[in-house]
């Protein structure tokens, strides 16, 4: 089995000569040829260089990474039992599926209710992320989940309005917060805006606090997708050159004549806009924190990556000590927006590995009786046996699953089928469910009873991201139901078995020939 794809990749739109015979190591072509277009990453690098470092086409796709790790969530089983019921009478007409509450509070005052235990992470500046936002806003409200808006939107933001170098007033960063906040519902979910180095120094923090009525504010240290800092690509001149006046990394020089000149005769087509890497210390962090609640932030978050372990100690302890509202720790090779491709599949530590390693250290701290906060772990789950697995590894203190590419692919569908029903082109495939809302969206029907009249002002991107969600929620309650777990805080890490040595020992599950051994001993000699 390959554990990575060397030189070839539909990320970066590259194929090798000779697909059916490669050299492994090299990821070449086993015999490279003379007069070969380059077709492969580094043919293509011979003539578009910088450009194939990231996942193409730039600004309609996400991109995670393609690497197979040795252990993932499928090398451990979800356990079932006949026996009993946990959080409800064991009573077969009470205990059914519908009646698991998969409802949860976060927040050192339980104070932000969530209709169910996950989180979107923070999708900022990026294209892709903007031009959905409106799905993703009035969807995860709708379905009563926290939703987080990214890094450098406000300077992004060309209608940003600068004074003294600190933001005074941003559209987008308004439009994503009155989205958000116009569809929620029962008071369930919250808007959470996330800074890195740039978002601090504009005091980002403190203008959606003040002036947007923003209660929830999420530190970055960074994410498992790169451990640099974030990245887009800008195909305006103009806007590049404004980027680089707010102080951002921009490549290639946007204001150098000469780069000027090949831009304008099409050399290349995009510049790169780079953030700054953020530099941590146990003292500026805590301070920082104690800043933002005195600005009048309600909930306080840090989101780390995959970096090496010390730093994930680091990001425990100091989220301990400042006695932050929510930990989220996002494992190696996810990612949404532009991340380079290489550090995409080969840098960081793998989630399983770093969801293990975060259980290890919150129960050191426990065990002491340090303050442990609310904990998201993130990294490629998608659907919800991957969710109930990411519970169970680290109970009691995981408490919600963080997920971005899958939420963002499930708006984008739901805006590409309410586009073709627009334009009367709905696919064959889509067809047979179909032509109308109403029809081709299995919650439209419940959501159109519930919203009344405004019902239609609900994009089909939300439409998608909500039915999508919906699934989720009745997946996981179906799981739960059967290990007899109906309620969340009853899931617990003997729910899951490792289905190898090697998923045993670096989790601490248990290997499944190895589970109930004492139990079925009693059993058998009863």
């Amino acid at each position: 089995m390959s554990l990575t794809k060397l030189n070839r990749s539909a990320a970066t739109l590259t194929k090798n000569r000779t697909e059916g015979s490669i050299v492994s190591i090299s990821g070449m072509c086993v015999t490279c040829v003379d007069g070969c277009i380059g077709m492969c990453e580094i043919g293509k690098s011979a003539y578009r260089g910088t450009e194939v470092l990231y996942p193409q086409p730039f600004g309609i796709i996400t991109s995670a990474c393609e690497k197979e790790y040795p252990v993932d969530l499928s090398h451990f089983t979800i356990l079932g039992t006949v026996v009993g019921a946990h959080g409800i009478e064991a009573d077969s007409d009470k205990a059914i599926f519908p009646a698991v509450n998969i409802e949860t509070k976060i927040g050192r005052d339980k104070g932000i209710k969530v209709k169910m235990p996950i989180i979107i992470p923070g999708l900022g500046s990026t294209r892709v992320a903007k031009v959905n936002w409106e799905g993703l806003a009035i969807g995860a409200a709708l379905a009563g989940i926290p939703l987080t808006i990214g890094e450098n939107v406000c300077g992004m933001d060309e209608g940003s309005e600068i004074k003294n170098g600190k933001i005074v007033h941003s559209p987008d960063m308004e439009r994503r917060v009155k989205l958000y906040k116009e569809w929620q519902r029962d008071g369930y979910g919250t808007i959470v805006v996330q800074a890195n180095v740039e978002d601090t120094r504009l005091g980002v923090h403190e203008y959606v606090i003040q002036k947007l009525g923003v209660e929830a504010v999420e530190l970055k240290w960074g994410q498992g997708a790169k451990d640099i800092g974030g990245e887009v690509k800008i195909k305006d001149l103009k806007k590049a050159q404004v980027l680089k006046e707010r102080g951002y990394i921009v490549l290639p020089d946007p204001t150098d004549p000469t780069v000027i000149e090949a831009f304008e005769k099409g050399a290349f087509k995009e510049f790169e806009r780079h953030s700054r890497l953020g530099m941590v210390d146990e003292e500026s962090f805590i301070k920082r924190v104690e800043e933002l609640r005195k600005a009048g932030a309600k909930y306080v978050f840090l989101k780390t990556g995959a970096y090496r372990p010390a730093d994930l100690a680091r990001a425990v302890k100091y989220a301990s000590k400042a006695k932050i509202d929510l930990l989220t720790v996002d494992g190696a090779g996810g990612g949404t927006g532009m991340s380079p491709w290489r550090m995409m599949n080969e840098w960081g530590v793998p989630g399983v590995e770093l969801w293990s390693l975060l259980y290890q250290y919150v129960k050191k701290l426990a065990d002491k009786g340090e303050y442990i906060p609310d904990i998201a772990i993130a990294g490629g789950f998608t659907f919800e046996d991957q969710i109930f697995k990411g519970l169970a590894l680290g109970a009691p203190y995981f408490k919600l699953i963080g997920m971005a590419r899958g939420p963002l692919a499930a708006a984008m569908v739901g805006k590409t089928i309410g586009k073709r029903i627009e334009e009367g082109q709905i696919p064959v495939y889509v067809e047979r469910f179909g032509n109308t809302i109403d029809e081709i969206f299995i919650t439209a029907p419940e959501l159109r009873k519930e919203l009344g009249k405004d019902f239609e002002k609900v994009p089909p991107g939300a439409l998608g991201l909500y039915t999508y969600l919906k699934r989720l929620n009745q997946g996981l309650k179906q799981l739960m139901a059967g290990n007899r777990k109906f309620s969340l805080e009853y899931i617990t890490r003997n729910d899951i078995a490792a289905l190898t040595k090697e998923a045993s020992e670096i989790s601490g599950i248990p290997y499944i020939m190895e589970i109930d051994k004492e139990e079925v001993e009693k059993i058998l000699n009863s």
